[in-house]
Formats: C-alpha cells, structure tokens, sequence
C-alpha cells in the first residue's frame, strides 16, 4: 500500500471515530482492548518505538512501522502524531498490508 493509499485510509479511519492518537491514548486502548494494531511513524524516537512494543507485547497487539513520517501523518489527519492505535480490524489489517510488523514478544523485555 503506498502512502497515498495509507493516507486515505488513515483519513477514512479517523472520520469514522476508530483511531487513537498519541502514546498515552494507545497505550490505553492496548490494555482496554480496544486496539486491534498499533501504528508508528518512521521517525519516531526508538525509546517511543520500544515502550510502544512493550505495551502491544503485554497486551497482545501488534505494532507496525506504517512507512509514513509523522508530518506525512498530519498531512493526512491534521494532527502531527507519531503513534497510532486503530480499533477497527478492517482498518487495522488494510494498513498493516506493506506495513513493517515490529511486535515484540513479551520475555524480550524480561531477561536477566
């Protein structure tokens, strides 16, 4: 999916209330359940990148690098965000197409 395409989606996605922007609102919607995947931009910092890895690792979600730098994502959505947690599988599973998968297992975090 080219960037074009993950910016309609992520524009459709945002429209019909089914995205949560930022680290503190994905990492909620992780432990609540509610985040099918999450989403980062290309640029984020690794430590922002690691704790959202951890977050999906405990709570069962997958992470992906969606290919976009977070000002491509305000392009799309009119808000500069760098993580994304989508709560719609439709959605989730059409922008994790061509997406880099970055999930963590959880025992990477927890080794002596």
């Amino acid at each position: 999916m080219s960037s074009t395409d993950k910016s309609g989606t992520l524009s459709i996605c945002r429209k019909a209330g089914r995205l949560k922007m930022g680290m503190d609102t994905a990492k909620s919607a992780c432990e609540t359940g509610e985040a099918k995947a999450v989403f980062t931009a290309s640029d984020i910092s690794e430590k922002s990148l690691k704790e959202m890895r951890f977050y999906g690792a405990k709570n069962g979600v997958k992470v992906y690098r969606l290919g976009m730098t977070m000002e491509q994502i305000a392009l799309a959505l009119g808000k500069r965000t760098g993580i994304i947690a989508v709560t719609d599988g439709g959605f989730a599973k059409s922008l994790a197409k061509g997406a880099e998968d970055v999930s963590a297992d959880i025992d990477e975090f927890y080794t002596d």
